[in-house]
């Protein structure tokens, strides 16, 4: 039980009808959750509107209501509070119910297109080896140190995210490494956390579906840092365009890494290989068992990460050797018949990229590289035609097919990549809408030593069409196929 006053603090509040001075079971902005004496804050969002649901969340036992605007009807014995901004509201608000927990761990946030979910994984696997007790809140999964919660968003809302720091500071988690999305930013989840550090990786074409423009998605990002505190530091990619955009106006201790650039961190591919890489970091080599050049950048942020927070560099690169890919990244298996399956979350076009020059510089060229991949539904429509010219561009043969078509046509969305396909190209496509199919198709076509590079869903075990989840695992179903037809 809490005292809504207290839970108030900080909220930028302009107007009270009622007291504040009661005490409240819980906070929520799902009318459906609200029981006895809850709070419900009202939160204008893209598909609905809270305050279409305030009545509702008062009959279902509703104390209190936090609003941007007082309803026409005043129930009474409610207390109704107008705010600023419903959203900055529940940050605050779930921060100051939950004990603020954020205050009381190690939080490191990354952000940007790519690789954040590589970059949290690896920093909670390598702080794990290191023997401490750890975090981790990613698209993936959910750590508290070593018990697992399923995730449902890269950045979850402000009330999951409280209630699990939380349970971190209450089992003595030390450091917890975070995924900041551009949503979480822009709907202020992230706004009351006390952050000690934020990575930027890289920026590139994506949710222009939730953006209006580019420069409104890279502005989304530059806030995370511009909101970091001077004890904070902000470790920017500085051979992405946008890196020094992300430091202009933190007053966090500013820092870089690169491949290219000169910067604070930096390294060299010195060997890329199916087995590993072998880089150079700051004049020390190491070798790693991840692959491709996108990941020498993950490395490197991480090794970045690990100094600043206090570990020796020796330590640091001797833990980076250690360290096994992320479940959906750059995930591979070979088959009886030499066959690579690589099953990769790419679902951008510059993650797509990376991940095709990366297999194009591994391989001879005296094989094929088979490539499987779709486009979600209900998302980013300019990307599609995008993704298609890059998969048929960079790849023997491309197969167009479904990913998640949500609510959308599956046909419609492989039309709208099939655009992008350069003439040139044409003959080196096919159109299978069928993913199982267009999978089993990829393997009836390799032959040994060959290459299939299935992208799109990575790490995810469903397909989400009209609604609905279906169970499916581009990993198990490839290696099924390939079982069975005896390669």
């Amino acid at each position: 039980m809490s005292i809504l006053k207290d839970i108030l603090y900080k909220v930028a509040i302009e107007a009270v009808k009622g007291s504040t001075d009661i005490t409240i079971s819980k906070i929520d902005f799902d009318s459906r959750k609200i029981e006895a004496n809850d709070v419900f804050v009202a939160i204008r969002g893209s598909i609905s509107d809270g305050h279409d649901f305030i009545e509702k969340a008062i009959l279902q036992g509703a104390v209190a209501v936090i609003c941007d605007t007082f309803p026409e009807n005043i129930g009474k014995g409610i207390t109704y509070v107008q705010v600023k901004d419903t959203n900055s509201a529940l940050a605050f608000m779930a921060a100051n119910y939950f004990g603020d927990p954020s205050q009381s761990l190690k939080l490191v946030g990354i952000t940007g297109t790519n690789g954040k979910t590589t970059i949290a994984s690896l920093l909670y696997q390598l702080f794990k080896k290191a023997g401490f007790k750890v975090g981790l809140l990613s698209t993936v999964k959910i750590m508290v140190d070593e018990v697992e919660y399923k995730a449902t968003h890269t950045t979850p809302d402000s009330i999951t995210i409280n209630h699990f720091l939380k349970e971190m500071v209450e089992n003595e988690v030390e450091y917890c490494f975070m995924e900041v999305s551009s949503h979480g930013i822009h709907q202020k989840r992230t706004e009351a956390l006390h952050f000690v550090g934020g990575i930027f990786t890289n920026l590139s074409h994506d949710h222009l579906d939730y953006h209006p423009t580019f420069a409104e998605y890279r502005d989304v990002k530059k806030s995370f840092f511009d909101n970091l505190p001077k004890t904070a530091f902000a470790l920017s990619n500085i051979d992405d365009k946008n890196g020094q955009v992300m430091l202009q106006n933190t007053v966090a201790k500013k820092l870089t890494y690169a491949l290219k650039s000169y910067a604070d961190y930096k390294a060299q591919i010195l060997e890329n290989q199916l087995s590993g890489l072998l880089l150079k970091i700051n004049g020390n080599e190491v070798w790693v068992k991840l692959i491709g050049t996108f990941n020498a950048y993950n490395l490197l942020a991480i090794y970045g990460t690990a100094i600043e927070l206090g570990m020796e560099s020796l330590e640091v690169l001797r833990l980076l050797s250690d360290l096994v890919s992320v479940s959906g990244r750059f995930q591979f298996i070979v088959s009886a018949s030499n066959i690579t399956a690589i099953v990769d979350y790419a679902h951008t076009p510059d993650a797509l990229e990376n991940v095709l020059k990366t297999i194009n510089d591994i391989r001879t060229k005296n094989e094929q590289l088979i490539t499987v991949v779709g486009c979600g539904g209900n998302r980013d429509k300019t990307k599609r035609p995008i993704m298609a010219g890059i998969a048929s561009d960079l790849s023997d043969k491309a197969i167009f097919t479904s990913d998640n078509p949500r609510n959308e046509d599956p046909e419609v969305i492989i039309a709208e990549m099939e655009v992008g396909v350069a003439p040139q190209n044409y003959k080196k496509t096919l159109t299978i809408t069928d993913r199982k199919q267009a999978i089993k198709t990829a393997c009836q076509l390799a032959q040994p030593n060959d290459i299939i590079l299935i992208a799109g869903k990575g790490h995810e075990t469903y397909q989400e069409i009209n609604g609905v989840r279906h169970d499916f695992d581009d990993m198990k179903i490839v290696k099924e196929i390939l079982a069975q037809l005896g390669k």
